[in-house]
């Protein structure tokens, strides 16, 4: 990973209400409904360790010298600031894909939740970084701590259907998805990442997919489905789309191996969500596979 050392401006699209009325399904409905009533420990605890509120999984071997011993008062603690440091590792390997950011740039996080991915980026790169979810409650949460780290003049989120943005033709430098692909037609999501991205700009998701080489989505895969709510996608659909929508594959890394140590350190946690075996079982059987794709729009 590399560091960027740069400040910020403020762009015009800042300047854009918060709340962008965009057309829904019945779905995008259900999902906004299920992400306002979500309130999961595993996210709000693990966030609470510094302020930085995820929700995507981790990556990294655990330092085990960090857990101490549990038989200690404050083994459960130490437990979930190592699986927030994971979960913020992994953001960091996202954005360190980028690419060039410089500070009068804008970048877009499609499905952005609470925001954590968006402080971040704007703390590495010091440019503007607006969100997007169809949750109100997340959106409200995001700019509520970008308020109370001063930097709501450069992070922002809003309501917005991911598939029909505000943002003009050409405006962002780079923009991603990060675990959010799987509410929506990978289609019409790689569409409106080319349409907004410059030319040369760089998208990059982070996405668990189904291995078409295990032939169908595996038992565990459809447990994963039924669990959130989603549809999770291929591998084969993410690079089919992306052909079809100008976006150019300049890296794809398997991060599989990586996530299963955070997988096992969390079966351990008190945050269990029921949903660990899953996930577990199915990276470990080759039905699920978890990815890094950055791709160039051209």
């Amino acid at each position: 990973m590399t560091n960027a050392e740069l400040t910020a401006t403020t762009p015009a699209s800042i300047s854009t209400p918060l709340r962008i009325p965009s057309p829904a399904t019945p779905y995008q409905g259900d999902i906004a409904r299920y992400w306002d009533g979500e309130a999961r420990p595993v996210n709000l605890r693990l966030g609470d360790v510094d302020g930085l509120y995820h929700h995507h999984y981790g990556i990294g071997e655990v330092d085990s010298s960090a857990l101490g011993d549990t038989g200690d008062g404050a083994s459960e603690k130490k437990l979930i600031s190592e699986l927030h440091r994971l979960e913020s590792a992994q953001a960091e390997f996202l954005l360190s894909h980028l690419g060039d950011i410089k500070r009068e740039d804008t970048l877009l996080d499609a499905g952005c939740g609470r925001g954590g991915s968006m402080v971040m980026a704007h703390q590495r790169f010091g440019c503007n970084v607006e969100g997007v979810t169809l949750s109100a409650k997340q959106a409200d949460f995001a700019n509520g701590r970008a308020r109370e780290l001063g930097m709501q003049d450069h992070v922002r989120a809003r309501v917005c259907n991911m598939l029909s943005t505000p943002f003009e033709t050409g405006s962002a430098a780079a923009s991603w998805n990060n675990e959010s692909s799987m509410y929506v037609d990978l289609h019409d999501l790689f569409a409106e990442h080319s349409r907004v991205l410059e030319v040369g700009g760089r998208y990059v998701t982070i996405t668990g997919c189904w291995n078409p080489r295990y032939g169908q989505p595996s038992k565990w895969v459809s447990q994963i489905n039924a669990h959130f709510e989603c549809n999770i996608h291929s591998r084969r659909e993410y690079l089919r789309a992306m052909a079809d929508n100008r976006l150019v594959p300049q890296a794809i890394i398997d991060l599989t191996p990586d996530t299963l140590p955070y997988w096992e350190l969390r079966a351990t946690s008190s945050l269990v969500t029921g949903i660990e075996e899953a996930f577990m079982n199915s990276y470990r059987d080759g039905s699920f596979q978890y990815l890094l794709i950055a791709a160039d729009r051209v």
